[in-house]
């Protein structure tokens, strides 16, 4: 038997976490953070990227560049579906290792591909699609935090996973303008390109942008190797955990969670471009990194204001703010030949990315809670082996809706920029992609309202 992994594991119960289990879980959520993080890296590292690629003689068109920070997100929310279910399958030692080191194909895949401007559309396409690996990662990390710790402080462990992990997302774009700068790896990291702007020429070093992950990705892959533990009560077929697809609050759950988490990783993809796109005149990458900490730092305090307060009022409120938000970046958008204010587009975007990660901290807060609950209710008058087995199917049901809602949700980073290029290339402005996200947030306010957050309210949580 292995020495990772860990037959009995009860965290519902005082002394085992008091004198073990603690321990163990931060070990494990420690080692976890930055494996996301660079995951989160890797899968926006696009977004840094594609700003620069037409100044070192790249030819694509803007839809096509939109295309480039899309595919990512596409790719990512699609792998994650799989990604779900494969911690109680493969075990989460084991199947972080083999996300983490899979990032090493996309970070050296963009560093050699940059270095050539004659690399064919399609290849930067299919490298693009390859950066979904960091996308897919979270669900199965989210899923695996879940079984570690005791429903009381899964709010702070899975925020604190999240949130930090989301972080990668603003270092990506706080980092890859730094080291483009110079020769960081000398003469094996490849020659310098060119650039001219207005009339001045100067080098960079765009496949950094690539190659700065890879050494942090081996030591994340051999932290998680040899410093992570599998759990044998967490082991699932995928059978035992389709059972999520049954139940109603799984598909409300991938809702509400799009609204957040999809918006949260939806603008931060765009955010650069959009920039560009709407204020030409300023330099995106000097403020682009600001939106996704906020949201990242913003999701750890979330986690813990969730669980003093209750996720679903929380999220309520999150989704009245971001609808308000929005209406302020439409207030100081471009529009009908005014030329915006910058300061003020920028700062409701700020609200908008602080509320959307307090809301995707409440929204995971709620899904342990759902489902703790549902089995309970159902093993109530039961004997005592049949509540234990609702805490263990609600653990394995919560773990599997964590991972699937975030597939879901994360198709937001395909589809906001996707919206704005679609509503520039259709209207000249991304306005009208605006509005549709506050319908959006609308639908979601309701559902939250009705099914949990109200007076009475069938699932409060």
């Amino acid at each position: 038997m292995s020495k990772y992994l860990i037959q009995t594991w009860e965290p519902e119960f005082p002394a085992f976490w008091r004198d073990t289990g603690k321990s163990t879980a931060d070990r494990n959520l420690w080692i976890s953070i930055p494996a996301l993080l660079l995951a989160f890296a890797v899968w926006m590292v696009w977004s840094a990227v594609v700003v620069h690629l037409p100044s070192i003689g790249f030819k694509f068109s803007t839809n096509q560049l939109f295309w480039l920070a899309a595919l990512p997100g596409l790719s990512g929310a699609t792998l994650r579906i799989f990604y779900s279910f494969m911690v109680p399958i493969f075990g989460g030692r084991k199947w972080t290792t083999i996300s983490t080191a899979s990032l090493l194909l996309p970070a050296v895949g963009i560093g050699l591909a940059v270095q050539d401007p004659n690399t064919s559309y399609p290849t930067m396409l299919v490298l693009a699609l390859l950066c979904g690996f960091g996308g897919g990662n979270f669900a199965s990390s989210m899923a695996n935090i879940s079984f570690f710790y005791p429903k009381a402080q899964k709010g702070y462990a899975l925020g604190m996973n999240a949130g930090l992990g989301n972080l990668g997302v603003s270092v990506v774009q706080f980092v890859v303008p730094l080291v483009i700068t110079g020769a960081v790896f000398g003469a094996i990291g490849g020659e310098a390109q060119s650039v001219v702007k207005n009339g001045e020429t100067s080098q960079m070093w765009l496949q950094n942008a690539g190659f700065i992950w890879v050494p942090f990705i081996l030591l994340s892959t051999l932290a998680a190797w040899f410093g992570m533990n599998d759990l044998a009560p967490a082991k699932a077929s995928f059978s035992e955990q389709a059972v999520i697809f049954k139940r109603k609050h799984n598909w409300l759950m991938c809702w509400l969670y799009t609204g957040t988490f999809g918006s949260f990783i939806g603008y931060s993809a765009a955010f650069p471009l959009l920039i560009k796109s709407e204020f030409p005149d300023v330099n995106p990458l000097q403020y682009a990194f600001l939106g996704p900490l906020v949201g990242a730092l913003a999701r750890v305090a979330g986690g813990y204001i969730s669980d003093k307060l209750g996720g679903a009022r929380v999220t309520l409120w999150t989704f009245l703010v971001m609808i308000g938000a929005v209406m302020g970046v439409l207030s100081f958008a471009p529009a009908h030949g005014a030329a915006g204010n910058f300061h003020g587009f920028f700062w409701m975007f700020m609200l908008l990315f602080a509320a959307s990660g307090v809301g995707n901290a409440s929204t995971f807060r709620m899904i342990p809670v759902i489902f703790m609950t549902e089995r309970q209710r159902e093993a109530a008058g039961k004997d005592k082996a049949a509540q234990d087995q609702a805490i263990v199917d609600a653990n394995k049901e919560s773990a599997a809706v964590l991972g699937f809602t975030s597939a879901v949700a994360a198709y937001g980073a395909f589809f906001i920029p996707k919206s704005y290029g679609t509503s520039i290339a259709l209207t000249g402005s991304p306005n009208a992609a605006l509005w549709a996200f506050i319908a959006y947030y609308v639908t979601c306010v309701g559902i939250t309202w009705w099914h949990y957050a109200r007076r009475n309210a069938p699932m409060p949580c």
